[in-house]
């Protein structure tokens, strides 16, 4: 039995699902790439939503290779259409972003990257995550990710379109 949205989550309700796609990502530092993604938005009845996404590679054929990334943490509503998200990679950097939502959209940017003496070096990000037009009844989740990180400055890295199953 799923608990009953806590009222504080009704302007992020439209991330609520398993969405799945694809995606593509390039940066200075590596070789453009393809990827596959799966993220997922639940919650428990508290205010928050909980978030999980992976990734793997697309290799030239078509089919999944290697896992690439993978993140979780959690989505917290405040006041007047501000949210505030935590993200933590394996790889041993946590990011907090503050940001908006509105109109079924959430634009955020990092307001702390921390990361382990062995991670690489993230100096910032921006993120941006929403529901594209319809088609078919349906709406993708679009979503972009801009990242500074190895001496580059903040520009695109990721950007994906999901859609939702189950």
């Amino acid at each position: 039995m799923e608990p009953e949205l806590h009222p504080d989550l009704k302007p992020l309700e439209f991330l609520l699902g398993t969405w799945e796609g694809a995606g593509v990502g390039d940066y200075p530092t590596i070789e453009a790439f393809n990827f596959g993604q799966e993220v997922s938005f639940t919650h428990n009845g508290k205010p928050f939503l909980i978030y999980t996404s992976r990734s793997w590679l697309i290799e030239e054929d078509g089919s999944l290779g290697r896992p690439l990334g993978t993140e979780t943490g959690y989505w917290r509503p405040q006041p007047d259409n501000q949210v505030e998200v935590t993200l933590a990679h394996p790889t041993g950097i946590v990011e907090i972003y503050v940001g908006t939502v509105a109109f079924n959209r959430v634009e955020m940017q990092t307001d702390v990257v921390a990361r382990t003496r062995s991670a690489k070096e993230v100096t910032a990000g921006r993120r941006l995550y929403g529901l594209m037009p319809e088609k078919d009844g349906k709406r993708d989740l679009g979503w972009v990710y801009e990242m500074a990180a190895m001496g580059q400055p903040l520009q695109a890295h990721l950007s994906a379109q999901l859609k939702k199953v189950g």
